[in-house]
């Protein structure tokens, strides 16, 4: 029998852990004074990615990004710690049902007083400038190491949606009270009324796109990752030489998805299909909530009117009466 059908030690639950001096990375043009000198190696971090954890770079954008955010964390902690008469028991049994709201209609785009929203205001504040910081040391970092800047484009994707939510679109609405509250449960039935409230977001083209490209993310990269997995023992996990220098993992990854689907990405191309439908994701979804009271404020009528749903006067569904003419006689 060949080789690749006998039991191996790699399988879908393990990989091979091999644990030798720290690798601590490139050093040409890199600010090594702002990384961590310490390393340390994790078997359960090992389970799903590489095993050594640090070295750490923050930089100065990363130490305001992680103070910034603690900042915000911190203050939606201590509301949920007032909110539950600082009881820790009553704290873990309702924490689900917190919530940090944002001030009410009546303030508009001004500044609300503290325990009315003035609060969500300035924890909102903090919340910004952890993402945007964030958001600028994905590309810094990307630029000391001579990367692409596809990683810091992906994250921009998400940060649209972030920033349509909580910001853009109540200022075009012109109050806060449009933006997203902090609260797990309040959180969805933030999203459940927004829909309620503008005629049923799934009439939303946008809406379904970002819904598409979503379930489109999760089954190409199901697809990529069990591809990788399956012909890791002809080394296909070393992808890059793959892509240079096709090998025999490649040629069978390949020939598997030409006798399923007829056809198949390269190494490198279903790494673009699978960037591309998950920037599409929050891309087209920040469109979809901008547009929504902003453009179209029903989107159930405008669906009727652009003949994306169902008309007005369509056929109702089938009652047992209707069948009776066909029924045989007792």
């Amino acid at each position: 029998m060949a080789k690749w059908f006998e039991t191996e030690y790699q399988n879908i639950f393990t990989q091979v852990q091999v644990q030798g001096p720290p690798e601590m990375g490139m050093v040409e043009d890199a600010l090594l004074g702002d990384r961590s000198k310490g390393t340390g190696f994790s078997q359960l971090f090992g389970w799903v990615g590489n095993a050594q954890l640090g070295p750490f770079y923050l930089g100065p954008w990363g130490v305001l990004s992680l103070m910034s955010g603690m900042t915000w964390f911190l203050m939606v902690g201590f509301w949920f710690w007032g909110q539950a008469g600082y009881n820790p028991a009553v704290f873990m049994r309702d924490l689900f049902y917190l919530s940090l709201d944002p001030p009410s209609p009546d303030y508009g785009l001004g500044f609300a007083p503290l325990w009315d929203g003035g609060y969500y205001l300035i924890a909102s504040f903090f919340l910004l400038i952890a993402v945007m910081s964030w958001l600028i040391r994905s590309w810094v970092l990307a630029n000391q190491l001579g990367m692409g800047k596809h990683v810091c484009y992906a994250f921009a994707s998400a940060v649209w949606l972030f920033l349509v939510l909580g910001l853009i679109r109540p200022i075009l609405m012109g109050s806060w009270s449009e933006a997203v509250p902090y609260g797990i449960f309040t959180h969805l039935d933030w999203t459940n009324l927004f829909s309620l409230t503008y005629g049923n977001l799934f009439y939303n083209p946008f809406h379904a796109l970002s819904i598409a490209f979503l379930y489109g993310s999760a089954l190409l990269f199901a697809m990529h990752g069990a591809t990788i997995l399956a012909v890791s023992r002809f080394g296909g996990d070393r992808e890059l030489e793959q892509i240079v220098d096709r090998g025999t993992a490649s040629e069978r990854a390949g020939l598997f998805w030409r006798w399923t689907m007829g056809f198949n990405a390269t190494m490198e191309g279903i790494h673009r299909w699978a960037w591309w439908f998950a920037v599409l994701t929050t891309l087209t979804g920040g469109i979809g909530i901008l547009i929504t009271g902003t453009v179209v404020d029903d989107w159930f009528t405008w669906a009727q009117d652009h003949g994306y749903g169902a008309a007005a006067n369509y056929a109702p569904a089938a009652t047992p009466e209707d069948f009776l003419p066909y029924l045989p006689p007792e």
